[in-house]
């Protein structure tokens, strides 16, 4: 898998809102920003298997 490069314009509150939670975690904000975009997507595509599997077992 290769990578590609993302770039963002935040106001400057975001941004040390963003670097606050990600030293409190140890990382940078770069990792941080990802990790949360990673954990949304599978968050996401759980809950469409969930509806997917309550479809198919007929479940209210």
């Amino acid at each position: 898998m290769g990578t590609s490069v993302l770039s963002l314009r935040m106001d400057h509150e975001l941004l040390e809102r963003l670097r606050d939670h990600a030293a409190k975690r140890g990382m940078s904000v770069q990792d941080y920003v990802v990790r949360t975009l990673m954990r949304s997507d599978f968050d996401e595509r759980f809950q469409a298997a969930v509806e997917e599997t309550e479809r198919f077992y007929g479940v209210p």
